[in-house]
Order: C-alpha cells, then structure tokens, then sequence
C-alpha cells in the first residue's frame, strides 16, 4: 500500500514544476529573474516576475490523465477564456505575451495566463459572486465553440477513485465507501452521458458553463471582480455551477437570473448535483497519497455528505 508522499518529495515536486515553468517562459521569450510560487495545492502556480505573466501547472492528477489528455483539456478552457475575453467580459485572460496554447514541458503541461494584481483585503462574499455566476451564464449561453457534456463531473475519476478507495481503509471508511458506490451506481448513469440525464430531468436546458464553482473562483483586482480558472468548462446544466453553495447563493443567483431573463434553479436537478459533487469530493481522496492535506481539508465535506439524502433523492 503506497504511503503518503513525504514533505521533501512534495517540495521537490513543487521545484519541479517551478523550474519547468521557468524554462518554458525563457524559451518562449520571456524575462523571468525572479519567479514566484503563488499556490501550489492542485497545480503549482507561478509569476514568472518580472513578466506580467502567471503559468499553472497542474501537479496532482489521476493515474489515466496524460500531458496530451491534459492538453486537449487546457486547449477548451483557453478557447472559452480567449472568446470571453474577446467579447469584453471580465475574465483573467491568457497572456497576450506567448501562443495562447498549452506548453508541455519535463512531463508537466501548462497554461500562461496574464497576471493581475489581485486586491487580498476584500474578503470573498459568495453570495454577491453567486449574481455573478448569472452574468456569466448569461455571457457563455454566446459561446460559439463545442463543449464535451457535464465532462467536469468527471465520472472516470470518481469511477477510478472510488474503486482505488477499496485498498485504502486508512482513508475511507467502510461504510463511507459502501454508500458512496451505491450512490455512484445511481449517479453515474444520470450524468454520464447528455441522454442518461435528459431521462432523468426532461426540460432541462443546457448551455456552456464554467464546471468548478464559478462563485469561488471570482477574484477581485483593481478595476473590479475577474472570473478566472475555466479548467472545467462544458456544456451542462447551470445547476452544476452552483452546487454545494447552499440556499443563500442560489436565491442570489436566481433573482440575477431572473433580471437577465435567464430561467430559475431546478430544485431537483440541484440536488442531484450536489450529491455528484460529493461522489467526487470522498473519490477525491484517492488523491491523498499525492496531496496528504486531502484528508483534513475533506472531513468536513464527508461529514455534511453523511446527512444528504442517498443519490440527491434519486435512490428513493
């Protein structure tokens, strides 16, 4: 049974992908003396200072994904970021310095994005981004490309990490693990596949959204609030952007909905896909061994999953 990954070989994967990052501005063109690491969680990352020009490289991944699985992925969110930003919506954008697509480098494949001075004293307030979220539904219903369905569920990910959990009763326990695949095999055949839901939800509308909590990933800069991190983008219900945000955001996205003429949250379709959201979050620590902070930063999710009703009501 594999362990965790140790302190210093989580260090020197972050130095990895810094140096990779580095290198790859340079031979792009760019003058970075002084690099910095701003995150490292997910992806690592870096202000290739003093270029205006921030990388992501994505470190904690699945056993299936690959640079060129990865590439095709990073290759959808530069497209839908670009057009946004084309149309005059405030969105970090790719950086205008470099080809506007992903780099692969020393086994890693990243992205380069325009830094933006970013305000840290206002503290989030989800609820005012929760509005936002229908501004940018309304903004992305113009998206002219083609998008995978609901592909930000990621439903190998859960199939694979639940299945890995099996080996792993240090990280789940038992009767977690007998739940969440019982919930799974209700699940998985709703959003697996655009037909799988249309039978479950007939009427529901889907258009492009942005697929990882949209509310939470608003930042605020100089000239005001800035959606960022597109890496989920697809085409799907606008439920699955405000999952797990509870009843004060999804009143605040629906009376913004209803200013744009954008129809309202569907009671059941988010139930659904909150219950998918937290199929994710226990497959997620399958991720543990890479990124051991996983299962502090969970327990409160699983905890709250405990109370939820099996399947979002779907298993009767």
């Amino acid at each position: 049974m594999p362990g965790f990954m140790p302190p210093e070989k989580l260090a020197a994967r972050k130095s990895r992908a810094l140096e990779a990052a580095i290198a790859a501005g340079r031979d792009l063109g760019l003058t970075v003396t002084d690099a910095t690491v701003l995150y490292d969680v997910f992806s690592v990352v870096v202000h290739l200072a003093p270029s205006p020009v921030v990388v992501r490289v994505p470190t904690v991944l699945p056993s299936y994904v690959d640079v060129d699985s990865q590439a095709a992925q990073q290759r959808v969110e530069l497209d839908v970021v670009r057009w946004l930003a084309e149309q005059g919506h405030p969105v970090v954008p790719p950086s205008p310095l470099v080809p506007q697509d992903p780099v692969q480098r020393d086994g890693f494949s990243m992205t380069f994005w325009q830094f933006v001075e970013l305000d840290k004293s206002i503290e989030p307030d989800l609820v005012q981004n929760a509005r936002l979220v229908a501004d940018l539904h309304a903004a992305l219903r113009e998206y002219p490309g083609e998008l995978p369905f609901l592909s930000a569920a990621e439903p190998k990910f859960v199939t694979e990490g639940l299945a890995t959990l099996e080996t792993r009763p240090d990280l789940v326990e038992p009767a977690d693990l007998d739940r969440a695949q019982r919930e799974w095999e209700i699940l998985e055949p709703v959003i697996g596949s655009r037909a799988g839901f249309e039978a479950a939800f007939p009427g529901i509308d889907f258009q492009p959204i942005h697929g990882d909590a949209p509310a939470a990933n608003i930042v605020v800069a100089a000239d005001g609030e800035l959606y960022s991190d597109f890496e989920l983008a697809t085409l799907g219900p606008v439920e699955w952007d405000l999952a797990a945000l509870g009843p004060d955001c999804e009143a605040a996205y629906n009376s913004a909905a209803q200013r744009r003429g954008l129809r309202q949250l569907d009671e059941g379709v988010l139930r659904v896909v909150n219950a998918v959201g937290m199929s994710r979050a226990v497959a997620c620590l399958a991720l543990a061994p890479q990124l051991p902070m996983l299962v502090e930063a969970l327990k409160p999710a699983i905890e709250q999953w405990r109370t939820m009703p099996l399947a979002g009501g779907l298993g009767g």
